[in-house]
């Protein structure tokens, strides 16, 4: 899946309006990431090879102004030796030598506004990738956060659900115990009724004597 079709449009590409319109923004964040990284290693590639090609351009300059102090040197040592015409070779090389020169100092400001325009292109690029990926962690963390809420949220559900049953176990356990102490109390009441009818009943014999 390609999100840009060009530097350009990732430079001008607004991260939130693409964001609003996916519809998994961290997914569409991962991805622009990852396109963007690509593009920054293709830019880096480019740029290295257009360094390169740098270096050997001004290798050509050297070489041209060498050839051109060498001819220039060689045309005063003929014509100190009396031969014009092989001094007029020479100046005609000398010549050739500087055209090929302005020729190459061209070609090699043309390349270093390349390698120039390349490393400010990789700059925007990264910093554009630091952006996405400060982005894509705060919309982790708020996704890490709703997740913890809900999972905070269905254990205190849990937890009440628990407390709640032990509060009907309890209520249970205290009508069982209610019933057993209200057939504990009744025997009772029976046996000290039965004591009290005994003890008026040695009491009246002890009266009769």
């Amino acid at each position: 899946m390609s999100i840009f079709t060009r530097f350009k449009d990732i430079v001008n590409a607004n991260i939130n309006s693409i964001l609003d319109k996916a519809e998994d923004p961290e997914k569409m964040l991962k991805l622009m990431i990852q396109e963007m990284e690509d593009t920054i290693i293709d830019l880096k590639v480019s740029c290295a090879s257009k360094m390169a090609e740098e270096i050997r351009v001004g290798k050509l300059i050297n070489e041209c102004e060498s050839a051109i102090t060498r001819w220039q040197n060689r045309a005063e040592l003929a014509l100190e030796r009396g031969k014009e015409d092989l001094a007029r070779e020479a100046l005609i090389e000398k010549r050739n030598a500087s055209d090929r020169y302005e020729r190459t100092k061209e070609s090699l400001l043309a390349i270093s506004e390349s390698v120039k325009e390349g490393k400010s292109e990789i700059h925007t690029l990264e910093d554009k990738v630091d952006q996405a990926k400060s982005k894509l962690k705060l919309l982790q963390e708020k996704s890490e956060k709703a997740r913890n809420t809900s999972k905070a949220n269905f254990d205190f559900a849990k937890r009440f659900e628990d407390f709640e049953e032990r509060i009907n176990n309890l209520d249970s356990l205290n009508s069982l115990n209610k019933k057993e102490d209200s057939a504990e109390e009744r025997f009772r009441k029976i046996e000290r009724d039965e004591e009290i009818e005994a003890e008026l009943e040695s009491l009246k014999r002890s009266i009769e004597k």
